[in-house]
């Protein structure tokens, strides 16, 4: 569970837990040295890897430290089963101090740092509106039940005075020049356009390949997969299709629609222009994606906003309405320390501590929803809060599973676009779908051979 705590005002959120109780597990199948009948010893990897003949890549074998051993007769030799567990760096979610203090936090910490925190926000001289009224008020509920709990914590001061600084990996995730160079390959017909489930010792794809094809992991475990020399880990249960917005017809080819649709658009905006990081996506391109196409009768769309009114006035006013979308709520993530304070001061003129989600239902199929009286879900409640610790990598958000779970009938098909991560019985779709995958965010748990 990624819920700490449910209050009327929202949720606390823990990130870390969410991905982690993912069973990041590799199987291996190892075939001993000491077989009589086969000489040549082989390890069959419970992954997909690259073509041998990929100049991108070379398959890889991985052994662990965590291993079984299922034996055979004496003829047969036995076969080794290595098991490996991975989990995310929990220091990526270590989140000590706020990015910028305000001048208030910091006459408030030298005066009497034993001070309570949370109520401490309200003293922040600002302009108090509703938004701000509702983060102030709402947050600190939240924050306060964290505090109670130990899920938060106050802020200690490290004795040797060191900075606990994060050393964070190298961005080695080079899926969008991947995608690019597929979209020169030659087109194939929509009938070769199909849906490849994984096998356990499926090596059969090359990357080239993933952009015409949704990849699915059906498995219990997770499986490995390597691209232009990097190492990704799929969750179970877990689909992707990595492409860019001109490569989406295996999405609406698969045969599926889906009852929740999660949006998180690379927004034009200054810093994005200046870092050239990523590529952003202007609102007539959103506008022209294919959502009708994808969204079941009575689908949940949620879109990530950022703080910009203009973006914010366009999902509402003009994004919406064009994709026959009814806006229902307006949800905010608030982004905290481990000690419960806001990352940016709430009036800080430029860099806010929080994010708005949009909320819709598919207006145009509503009424034909609602004729299965055998699906009823609750109506989506209006500014709700998700406090969570924020990740430091760049983009990586909350899971919103659990938080949307109640609003979407039973066993519906999830869908996240411009997705940058993977989760269990969702389809995931982007240019960068398995950025934050990477072996590099994750480590393997030690354990006795």
């Amino acid at each position: 569970m990624s819920v700490v705590h449910h209050l009327p005002p929202g949720w606390l959120l823990d990130h870390l837990s969410f991905i982690n109780k993912v069973n990041y597990q590799l199987h291996q199948h190892q075939e001993p040295f000491c077989s009589k009948n086969n000489p040549t010893s082989s390890v069959y990897m419970d992954s997909l890897q690259l073509d041998p003949r990929s100049p991108f890549g070379a398959p890889a074998a991985c052994f662990a430290p965590d291993s079984t051993t299922v034996s055979g007769n004496e003829d047969e030799g036995s076969c080794e089963v290595i098991t490996e567990k991975y989990v995310f760096r929990s220091e990526l979610f270590n989140v000590t101090k706020p990015y910028i203090i305000p001048a208030v936090n910091k006459e408030r910490q030298q005066s009497n740092k034993n001070e309570n925190l949370v109520t401490d926000y309200k003293k922040v001289s600002v302009s108090v509106g509703k938004i701000r009224e509702l983060i102030l008020d709402g947050s600190s509920k939240l924050i306060q039940e964290g505090l109670r709990s130990g899920f938060l914590y106050p802020l200690v001061e490290k004795q040797d005075g060191s900075s606990g600084r994060i050393t964070l990996p190298l961005d080695a995730c080079n899926l969008s020049e991947l995608c690019e160079m597929a979209k020169h390959l030659p087109s194939l017909n929509e009938m070769e356009l199909q849906t490849l489930q994984l096998m356990g010792d499926d090596m059969s794809v090359i990357e080239l390949d993933l952009s015409s094809q949704i990849i699915e992991n059906n498995s219990s475990f997770s499986k490995m997969i390597t691209l232009m020399g990097q190492k990704y880990l799929l969750p179970p249960q877990s689909s992707f299709l990595l492409s860019d917005i001109s490569c989406m017809q295996p999405l609406l080819n698969c045969g599926k629609t889906f009852d929740a649709i999660v949006i998180d658009p690379p927004w034009e905006n200054k810093s994005v222009k200046r870092s050239n990081r990523y590529s952003s996506l202007s609102p007539q391109q959103i506008k022209r994606m294919p959502i009708p196409k994808l969204a079941a009768a009575d689908c949940l769309i949620v879109t990530w906003v950022t703080n910009r009114q203009k973006h914010l006035c366009f999902v509402k006013e003009e994004l919406y309405p064009s994709w026959s979308v009814e806006v229902v709520a307006e949800w905010y993530w608030i982004k905290i320390t481990n000690s419960g304070e806001f990352v940016f001061p709430l009036d800080s003129p430029h860099k806010k501590p929080y994010e708005c989600l949009v909320l819709g239902r598919v207006k145009e199929k509503t009424a034909l929803a609602l004729r299965n009286t055998d699906v009823r879900v609750p109506p989506v409640p209006d500014q709700k809060l998700i406090v969570s610790v924020p990740c430091v990598l760049h983009s990586h958000k909350p899971p919103l599973t659990e938080v949307l779970k109640d609003y979407i009938k039973p066993g519906g098909q999830c869908l996240e676009l411009f997705a940058r991560n993977l989760q269990p019985g969702w389809m995931s779709w982007g240019n960068e779908v398995l950025k934050f995958q990477h072996m590099d965010y994750f480590i393997a748990l030690e354990s006795r051979c």
